[in-house]
């Protein structure tokens, strides 16, 4: 089992990497307001980040150990990192939520290069009011420019212990999953099987489940990404759950079909074909091979039921303590693998109008290839009767 929390080592070797980035792109400090950039650089970890009342903030310097600027409420709980330089304010405090704090322990930094990286990009937000940055921006000499390809460089590759809490909660949800039939009775709604599914993933050790698509329709799915409904599973329905629990912050990411009854010849058919391109992509995952060569044998496998309009989607990406992170596993995507990438892939098929499937498994590239961190699904998709 997977422990919870990182050795001292583990937080100084992000610094370290981010520090040499940072002379890299010559920058002077990260300005880090996101719950899961603060966590990876400190292990700060609180619900409290479901309040948007209050902004936090996380100074990286050049040279030196990162400080925290945060609500005074967090103190305590901050001193539990490995945190030493610990700023605060009562908050909320309406008239100055804490920019003028950090704007002045910014001023306290060298300047070598004059500039702020900040989560500007794709696939990141500011996690400040719009209003307070530029007030932010307007004390400041220094520029702040845009770090989110800088930041994601440093996520994108995991460490052991990283992919040792993913391993984790990857094996809870697969043991989750093969358990699932046992589970549903005949009257059970969407709703009735995503409660027993939550249930079973936190006996089994879970943390949270904040994704939990459960989706039910007659001989495939409409859509996969919509709350459980009150329908109620019927013979001739496609079952479809997709799960992102998470481990000491952590998250797995992937899917499992059941048929209820008897599948049909077109369910099986697609099932399979879907399940032989996920295969020819573990096959052929290993460092140093680029990205979109994963898409290609992906779709090659699906040919005989892509539409002629078919979009060319992403087939995967990158996965951590977000649900989805980059890569993005895409047609056009010349990023080349390299070990302990975190990767779901997921290609999927709408064979008929309305109805689809989509299939996952979560691997991890190593130096040989890639490992899977799923339990693999079954060839033939699982009855339930």
């Amino acid at each position: 089992m997977s422990n919870y929390g990182f050795k001292l080592e583990e937080y100084e070797n992000r610094l370290e990497k981010a520090q040499a980035l940072m002379h890299f792109y010559q920058i002077d400090i990260f300005l880090i307001t996101t719950e899961q950039f603060m966590r990876y650089f400190t292990g700060f970890s609180t619900q409290f980040w479901q309040s948007p009342t209050r902004p936090w903030y996380l100074i990286i310097p050049l040279k030196g150990s990162p400080k925290a600027v945060i609500p005074e409420i967090g103190f305590s709980a901050m001193q539990k990192t490995w945190i030493k330089e610990i700023y605060t304010w009562p908050s909320p405090r309406s008239e100055d939520e804490g920019v003028s704090v950090i704007s002045k322990v910014i001023k306290e930094i060298p300047s070598k290069f004059n500039n702020i990286g900040a989560e500007l990009g794709k696939e990141m937000s500011l996690r400040m009011p719009l209003k307070d940055f530029f007030l932010l921006k307007s004390t400041l000499s220094r520029k702040i420019i845009d770090a989110s390809s800088i930041l994601w460089e440093l996520r994108l590759i995991k460490s052991n212990a990283e992919i040792d809490k993913i391993k984790h909660i990857c094996k809870i949800a697969s043991n989750s999953f093969e358990n699932l039939p046992s589970l549903i009775n005949k009257g059970d709604s969407e709703r009735d099987i995503a409660k027993k599914m939550k249930i079973d993933l936190i006996s089994r050790g879970a943390d949270s489940i904040p994704y939990l698509p459960v989706i039910s329709g007659e001989g495939g799915v409409s859509q996969i990404i919509y709350e459980p409904s009150s329908r109620v599973i019927k013979n001739g329905d496609i079952l479809f759950l997709d799960t992102g629990s998470t481990f000491d912050g952590y998250f797995c990411d992937f899917d499992r079909n059941y048929a209820i009854g008897k599948a049909s010849k077109i369910v099986n058919d697609v099932y399979e074909v879907l399940w032989i391109a996920t295969q020819n992509a573990i096959e052929i995952a290993k460092p140093g091979l680029p990205i979109y060569k994963l898409w290609s044998v992906m779709i090659n496998s699906l040919n005989k039921y892509l539409p002629n309009n078919f979009s060319k989607g992403r087939f995967g990406h990158g996965f951590g303590l977000q649900l989805t992170e980059p890569p993005s596993i895409t047609f056009n995507n010349n990023m080349k693998l390299e070990p302990n990438m975190v990767l779901t892939l997921e290609p999927s098929i709408e064979f008929t109008p309305g109805k689809m499937l989509v299939h996952e498994e979560n691997i991890v590239i190593r130096e040989n290839g890639a490992e899977l961190l799923t339990s693999r699904a079954p060839y033939k998709i699982v009855e339930i009767n």
